[in-house]
């Protein structure tokens, strides 16, 4: 293999890549609660969240890639099975269809786990100064934590 001399010493780009890991775990698990609930939402807020959702799984399957793509540059393989995610995820499977009102809890409990796990991945990059996954961590994070709020206003009486 190609040695990676990218201003990054190895600990810290392995490092780097595996938070990246469970980044992208974390992502691709919401990315498929969040398309599954756009499909099987009901309820007096069917459309409104049918289109919501498919903004947000939209939104995330493009994240996905950014993020095992920059796993890769990192000189890692980055992860792309279902049992793959599931052993990295933070987040977990939702058995059964849930009420609308479940799955906007479900899905802003997600979006503030990936926060919280990006946040982690923050701290590894900033500290290698690792700026291109710092940016990449600190946009989604910004996503993330806006998305929660939008999903929190849903339920505000």
């Amino acid at each position: 293999m190609t040695t990676i001399n990218i201003g990054i010493n190895e600990q810290d780009r392995l490092a780097i890549a595996q938070g990246l890991k469970h980044l992208l775990a974390d992502s691709y698990t919401l990315y498929l609660q969040t398309h599954n609930f756009h499909w099987n939402v009901t309820g007096k807020q069917f459309r409104e969240l049918h289109m919501m959702f498919e903004e947000q799984y939209n939104a995330l399957a493009l994240a996905v890639d950014d993020i095992a793509e920059r796993i890769r540059t990192l000189g890692v393989a980055a992860p792309g099975t279902y049992k793959a995610f599931a052993e990295l995820s933070a987040i977990d499977e939702v058995d059964g269809v849930p009420s609308a009102d479940d799955m906007v809890d479900i899905l802003t409990h997600g979006h503030e786990q990936v926060v919280r796990t990006a946040r982690h991945v923050l701290k590894l990059a900033q500290q290698a100064d690792d700026e291109s996954s710092a940016s990449l961590v600190s946009d989604r994070m910004r996503e993330h934590e806006k998305t929660a709020w939008m999903l929190r206003a849903l339920r505000e009486v």
